[in-house]
């Protein structure tokens, strides 16, 4: 049976109500979405292009807490506020990653929380701990 382990960084913002950063569940790694909050200020950044740097590298926090890193992202979803940004939120997305990049989706919805403009949340394996490669 594969547990499940809360993961935890203070380098990412506190959850903000009942939910965790993320969970490991054996060699793989959800996360919450993350807005673009600065976790020294607790503020969130103006601008998309602002927020959008800042929930990258609050998402990063989180896989290294957990065992992961950015390198290891599987599959993201990207919610905007306004789907004109996709071009900036894309730009900055885009410059986090070397290589192949994930599977990603990226959806406008109505409001985020805090009235954001940007939320991305991420799937990540945990290096070394991967099941054997399909056939």
């Amino acid at each position: 049976m594969t547990t499940r382990q809360p993961v935890h960084t203070d380098r990412a913002p506190a959850a903000i109500g009942p939910y965790s950063q993320a969970i490991r569940a054996g060699h793989l790694v959800f996360t919450a979405g993350q807005v673009g909050i600065d976790p020294s200020t607790g503020k969130l950044l103006e601008g998309t292009e602002a927020q959008t740097r800042q929930a990258m590298r609050n998402l990063q926090a989180i896989l290294e807490a957990a065992g992961s890193g950015l390198d290891h992202v599987v599959k993201t979803t990207i919610f905007v506020a306004d789907l004109n940004d996709f071009a900036l939120v894309n730009e900055v997305y885009g410059s986090f990653f070397s290589g192949t990049p994930p599977a990603r989706s990226t959806v406008q919805v109505a409001r985020l929380p805090l009235d954001a403009r940007v939320e991305i949340e991420m799937v990540a394996v945990v290096p070394g701990e991967e099941r054997a490669p399909l056939p």
